[in-house]
């Protein structure tokens, strides 16, 4: 099943993740449906909020960028993409970086956003496992990225007032459709 990805304006976007008590198949159909659904929309992370549902669970594969960077951005040893994050909890930051960013419920909006350059994460893996990686670069803003999503905190939130200005129009298309869907 490939799910519907809620723009800007749908107010499932702002709930907060409910935790994941059991790591069971369903929750394994919903983290594959994911990915399928972040493949299909050509996205490097995927929330569940961001297609209706509330689990703590976000997907993520940085491997195009990867193999683009030529050696400069990595992906931790056993750490296999596409990357399901079950509870995951953002544990240490370090450093900071600015970089561009996208989201699939923001189309064609990127804006600059600070982040943490290397973070460490807690979380499950899809056997249950207790995972603890450190990443740096893409994969460290995408998990940092999806994370917010999960806190119910949207690419709006990190917009100033001037780029909220300059995208008006742009959100208020957003939030017409998502009021149509």
């Amino acid at each position: 099943m490939q799910y519907k990805v809620l723009t800007y304006g749908n107010s499932e976007l702002r709930k907060k993740a409910v935790p994941v008590k059991n790591v069971d198949d369903d929750i394994r159909r919903i983290a594959k449906d994911m990915v399928r659904t972040m493949y299909e929309n050509n996205g490097l992370g995927l929330a569940a909020e961001q297609v209706g549902r509330t689990e703590s669970i976000f997907v993520v594969d940085v491997t195009p960028v990867v193999n683009s960077s030529k050696g400069a951005e990595k992906i931790p040893d056993g750490l296999e993409m596409p990357a399901v994050f079950i509870n995951p909890k953002i544990v240490e930051t370090v450093g900071e970086i600015c970089e561009k960013e996208g989201c699939l419920s923001f189309p064609e909006i990127f804006i600059t956003i600070k982040r943490a350059s290397c973070i460490k994460v807690s979380f499950l893996d899809l056997q249950g496992r207790e995972r603890l990686i450190t990443a740096e670069g893409i994969l460290s803003r995408a998990i940092q990225h999806e994370n917010d999503h999960l806190n119910g905190k949207l690419l709006y939130d990190h917009m100033s007032t001037i780029q909220k200005v300059a995208f008006s129009g742009s959100l208020k298309k957003l939030k017409q459709l998502s009021k149509k869907t």
